[in-house]
């Protein structure tokens, strides 16, 4: 108990809990972002292929 006390009162540790918190939060944004873009690549891609083949 007391090591996690020590924890939440050094001023270091909160900071670098903070910034892994924040670093967290921008990665699951990221990741969201990128699985949207390439939904619409494939169907981007998938439309460029039929109208090739429709040629």
């Amino acid at each position: 108990m007391k090591t996690i006390r020590k924890i939440f009162t050094n001023k270091k540790g909160a900071t670098a809990i903070e910034y892994g918190l924040i670093a967290a939060l921008i990665a699951v944004a990221a990741i969201a972002a990128m699985q949207g873009l390439g939904n619409q690549l494939k169907t981007t891609f998938g439309n460029v292929s039929s109208n090739m083949k429709a040629s």
